[in-house]
């Protein structure tokens, strides 16, 4: 618990966290949300591996709050995706792609991590891995039939919540 009037920066209150309590985190989340620092220090502490989990879901929540990214921050969150080591983190980048535009800078980082994180071993991870390939085809329409082409497989040999997802996405007219 933190002392009334001690001054703690955002990623001592990362590492504190347990990892678990949602309310915990959403109370990080309100106390620096408003920050004009905010986005950047967690990009940047997404970097830290003790530091990924929660400052990927802080940055999920940023974004979920129609809060946007300047498109630096874009391009230096895309470019640090290769450091991601937790699924959790991979997830949460994951469910973070539908705000995000995708320059054409960084096209190759996201394909090669969406790429990746089909294959893990957590099925959370692969169906948004799927849901990033869609996002990526809506930007970039020469991904629209590879797109196509793994939601096929994906339906024959994916875990049900997988195929679930894919079905969600397919409603939306694609």
């Amino acid at each position: 618990m933190l002392k009334v009037g001690h001054v703690v920066n955002i990623e001592q209150e990362i590492v504190t966290w347990d990892g678990k309590s949602s309310s915990e985190i959403g109370a990080i989340y309100r106390r620096h949300c408003d920050d004009e620092m905010f986005a950047i220090r967690l990009i940047e502490s997404s970097r830290n591996t003790g530091l990924q989990k929660g400052a990927t879901w802080l940055l999920k929540r940023y974004l979920e709050s129609s809060r946007k990214l300047a498109a630096n921050e874009i391009l230096t969150l895309f470019r640090l995706l290769p450091e991601l080591e937790h699924w959790e983190s991979k997830l949460h980048i994951l469910q973070c792609i539908p705000y995000l535009a995708i320059d054409k800078s960084v096209k190759k980082y996201v394909e090669a991590f969406l790429q990746a994180c089909l294959v893990d071993n957590n099925k959370f991870v692969r169906a948004w891995a799927y849901n990033g390939f869609y996002e990526i085809s809506v930007q970039y329409p020469e991904y629209r039939e590879k797109t196509k082409q793994l939601f096929e497989m994906a339906m024959r040999d994916e875990a049900p919540s997988v195929k679930a997802r894919i079905r969600n996405i397919v409603k939306n007219d694609f």
